[in-house]
């Protein structure tokens, strides 16, 4: 049955270190929320229970969901069926689906006469072209097993272009875009005429770029080295790439990047060496996925690194002259969608603020909508 146009819908996104539970009106509007800085327990119930006390009934609840897997490869309706498939995809993102499923039952425990839609960031990336898509892995790992590349950060990827869109005044249809989400997690996509052609996540988040405490792309001839050579287990290697890695491990102190701009200030060489490698690594992620384009129309930034940290947007711009970009961006902290190049750029840097909840909102609507 479709949802009311005017209905509230609940957003819950559960993340490795955070819960945020927001309502969302039918403009979009925030009628109520619920943030903290941990991950949820066993059980979310608690959280769940405060935020629907003070807000209006929900609709509908839409669940972020970081990892669907090789068979959810669509915004999906969840009952018991689909709820066990995710049981399935859980190891495939450790940090973040399991937290994210422990929200889903409590929500659907208190909340069982409304549907529950489980949004899934891999779904922007789900038609990689098969250049982009495919490891070069013996076929039994790609075809027994489903080891490909998936992508993430595929929510923030489609609220941000569609408000790039708007602020360039172009069809989402008819741009080529390099899109950097720099936050805790970090990823670059590249987008040619509105579609994911290239991402540089792959079968899980920890591929790519350098993160917060997650290391990204390694050399995989070092991790089995440090097993065969040094005695270190799958686990604990799994455990210092997820968690001790990064901004925190290159720094010693710090995975949070205003932290390492002040201290870079003080002289701090730990925290200068931090910025320098994530710069460096966001700048071949911005390269690498140009080249899957025609044209760069724009660079756009997003994510909580990208909105709020000018100092990165301006190293990785400035240093790559090479794709058309410069320097000498404005320092704003973004608010809005906003244009942060000099009037004469000759390829526009744009920042957007993150709005994965509200794409959430979005999707739960559409698919509750449809006919």
């Amino acid at each position: 049955m479709p949802v009311e146009s005017n209905g509230p819908v609940l957003v819950a996104d559960a993340g490795s270190s955070s819960l945020r539970l927001t309502v969302f009106g039918s403009g979009g509007e925030v009628l109520a929320e619920h943030h903290s800085e941990s991950a949820p327990g066993d059980d979310a119930s608690d959280p769940l229970r405060r935020l629907l006390d003070e807000a209006p009934a929900p609709v509908a609840v839409g669940h972020r969901i970081v990892h669907g897997g090789p068979d959810l490869r669509a915004h999906t309706l969840v009952d018991d069926a689909v709820r066990a498939r995710l049981d399935q995809v859980a190891d495939l993102a450790p940090l973040h689906v399991p937290p994210a499923l422990t929200v889903l039952d409590a929500a659907r425990r208190l909340l069982p006469g409304v549907p529950h839609v489980a949004c899934f960031d891999t779904v922007f990336h789900a038609e990689l072209p098969d250049a982009a898509r495919e490891y070069a892995v013996p076929a039994e790992w790609r075809d027994g097993h489903g080891l490909r590349r998936y992508g993430f950060h595929g929510l923030s990827y489609a609220w941000t272009l569609s408000r790039a869109a708007e602020l360039l005044g172009r069809p989402a249809e008819r741009l080529h875009l390099v899109i950097c989400h720099l936050g805790g997690g970090c990823s670059a996509c590249a987008v040619r005429a509105g579609r994911s052609v290239d991402t540089t996540m792959g079968f899980t988040p920890l591929e790519g770029l350098v993160m917060s405490h997650r290391s990204g792309s390694v050399d995989p001839g070092a991790l089995t080295w440090l097993q065969t050579r040094h005695g270190l287990t799958a686990d604990e290697i799994e455990h210092a790439l997820n968690h001790d890695s990064g901004l925190l491990a290159l720094s010693g102190a710090s995975d949070d990047t205003r932290d390492l701009v002040r201290a870079r200030a003080a002289g701090d060489e730990a925290a200068a060496l931090a910025l320098d490698v994530f710069t460096h690594h966001c700048r071949r992620g911005v390269a690498a996925m140009a080249a899957s384009l025609d044209r760069l129309d724009a660079l756009v930034f997003t994510g909580e690194i990208g909105e709020d940290q000018p100092e990165v947007r301006e190293e990785i711009c400035a240093r790559l002259p090479v794709l058309g970009l410069t320097g000498g961006l404005r320092t704003l902290v973004a608010e809005r969608p906003e244009i942060v190049s000099p009037p004469n750029a000759r390829v526009p840097v744009v920042v957007v603020p993150t709005g994965e909840a509200q794409q959430v909102a979005r999707e739960t609507r559409a698919l509750l909508n449809r006919p």
